[in-house]
């Protein structure tokens, strides 16, 4: 049987996009039942006019309720305010202030249920200069540093993927699962906030780290004399990383590995801080090694002599690697998309993804149903405040 640690939690969801629905998504991967507000008929923007066919939306959203409910009336605000004593979190990432102004900020909803645990996902905070900014995932990659750390001096540049609005889920769901700890000791409600501009300073800490010791901003180049890093290709057209550190230990066997123990004794090489001078005369060395066999060969060696490598995988290399499926870190759908699992085991168990995508409205009838009787659902749908999916 799958261990949930969440089973029971209740959490209703007001917002859309990545950073808060990937919060919630890992929350209900973890047993907590989570129902998503959203406009009536069209749903949240990330469903892309596609309902629940959408992958991205799919791969946020599966497993949760569509609650489909007009929060531009006073009807709709009302139904979700007569849920909230249902509910143990309430979690939402609209503009400062704007859940405040609807009367579903957290003052409103711990009058309705003293001990909620109530969640604000922002831009840059609830206050400050920018406060009242719009943001994305490349404003916040933007603002913390990454397109400067991941870009050559003077050419910072877009990065692939969505770092900045993951790591603020991850950062997301760790605040909420800390809240609920908090309110079983004390009993008490807790209000958690987190924005992307804080949750990003997770990714640049190292980058900060490195400014101190340069006494200069990195780039995407700066660490890598000091992490002993290489990134080849083969014989074969593969590549390879290769992570050494500081350990002597780690060089020794790589110089064993290529053949090469001449440049273990190499004064440029020899010890971590030569070697980390030097390293950029280090690295077509290495390199012209790694031309030189197969990325077969390379694989045999290399883990004969315990050196850290890898294989530099696509996408879809990783979801069809052998660790990662044994790992069980993919839930696979039916039509091919790749559903990622919390990246947590429980008595060496991971949950899965259970269920669907919601379509719009999927379950109006029934959360509405909690509170109101069905005249007063009916009234509601003919008013367009809610809508269904039958």
């Amino acid at each position: 049987m799958q261990h949930r640690p969440l089973d029971g939690i209740r959490i209703l969801e007001i917002g859309g996009y990545i950073a808060l629905p990937y919060a919630t998504s890992m929350l209900c991967a973890l047993g907590a039942e989570v129902v998503k507000v959203e406009r009536p008929v069209v749903g949240e923007d990330f469903r892309r006019h596609q309902n629940d066919a959408s992958p991205y939306f799919r791969q946020y959203n599966t497993g949760k309720r569509s609650l489909a409910v007009d929060l531009k009336t006073p009807e709709g605000i009302a139904l979700v305010k007569a849920l909230v004593p249902h509910f143990d979190v309430v979690l939402e990432n609209l503009r400062p202030g704007k859940v405040a102004a609807m009367g579903l900020g957290p003052e409103d909803c711990r009058a309705l249920r003293p001990d909620i645990v109530y969640g604000s996902v922002t831009g840059f905070g609830n206050g400050g200069p920018l406060a009242n900014r719009p943001a994305y995932d490349t404003i916040g990659q933007a603002f913390g540093g990454l397109y400067s750390l991941f870009g050559d001096e003077g050419h910072p540049q877009l990065t692939g993927g969505l770092s900045a609005d993951l790591v603020t889920g991850l950062s997301t769901a760790a605040g909420v699962l800390a809240a609920l700890v908090g309110r079983l000791r004390t009993g008490e409600s807790q209000h958690v906030e987190t924005s992307i501009m804080e949750a990003v300073s997770v990714l640049a800490a190292d980058g900060i780290s490195q400014a101190f010791e340069l006494g200069a901003d990195p780039t995407r180049q700066s660490r890598h004399p000091q992490a002993q890093n290489f990134c080849v290709r083969t014989a074969s057209g593969e590549f390879l990383a290769v992570h050494l550190s500081s350990s002597q230990k780690f060089w020794q066997a790589l110089c064993r590995a290529m053949d090469r123990t001449d440049l273990a004794a190499d004064p440029r090489f020899a010890e971590y801080r030569p070697r980390e001078a030097n390293y950029h005369e280090l690295v077509p060395l290495v390199a012209a090694e790694f031309e030189r066999r197969t990325f077969d060969e390379w694989e045999k060696v290399l883990t004969a002599e315990d050196v850290p490598f890898a294989p530099v995988l696509s996408m879809t290399g990783y979801v069809e690697h052998e660790q990662v499926d044994w790992l069980r870190m993919i839930e696979p759908q039916d039509d091919g998309l790749a559903l990622v699992r919390p990246p947590w085991r429980f008595e060496g168990e991971r949950p899965d993804r259970p269920g669907a995508a919601p379509r719009v409205g999927a379950d109006t009838r029934s959360v509405a149903g909690e509170i109101y009787s069905a005249e007063q659902i009916n009234e509601l749908l003919a008013a367009g405040v809610i809508s269904v999916e039958d």
